[in-house]
């Protein structure tokens, strides 16, 4: 799972670039400069799925469905990892759901500082997830043996 959400996050991170370089957002759409950021943002991002450019709705729907994955790999972890492993795959959880957020204040405001954010954001939670990986026992019999670094 781990491996997993290292693989979906650069892809979210290509298609982010995609959306970066080609896809402009109109600076009036459903959420855009709301009065609410919450309220605003879940109709901007129900934009950008139903009517957004394909790359963009793609780039949303994964961003959404990358946020239960990781939230799933921190769930899972702290049931059945070490210590270490749980701490940085909480840590890369909160920083996809940062990257959410950010892209989401995005959409609503068109802001390109809340797109640099995003990628440092997703590039974090890759670094976490790479540490979390290689931490990880290399065989399900080294899991409850310390010192185990799963290389």
């Amino acid at each position: 799972m781990v491996l997993g959400a290292i693989v979906l996050t650069l892809v979210q991170a290509g298609i982010g670039m995609d959306v970066n370089l080609y896809v402009t957002v109109p600076a009036r759409h459903p959420g855009a400069h709301p009065a609410s950021y919450l309220s605003g943002s879940v109709h901007s991002v129900g934009w950008a799925i139903a009517h957004g450019t394909p790359s963009l709705a793609v780039h949303a729907s994964l961003g959404l469905a990358l946020v239960i994955v990781v939230v799933a790999i921190a769930v899972r972890d702290a049931a059945a990892a070490a210590l270490p492993v749980i701490a940085w795959a909480i840590l890369g959880a909160l920083l996809v759901i940062g990257a959410g957020f950010n892209g989401a204040s995005f959409l609503d405001f068109n802001d390109n500082l809340s797109s640099l954010i995003m990628t440092l954001l997703a590039l974090g939670a890759i670094a976490c997830y790479a540490i979390a990986l290689f931490l990880l026992p290399a065989t399900p019999q080294e899991a409850g043996r310390p010192g185990i670094s799963g290389t």
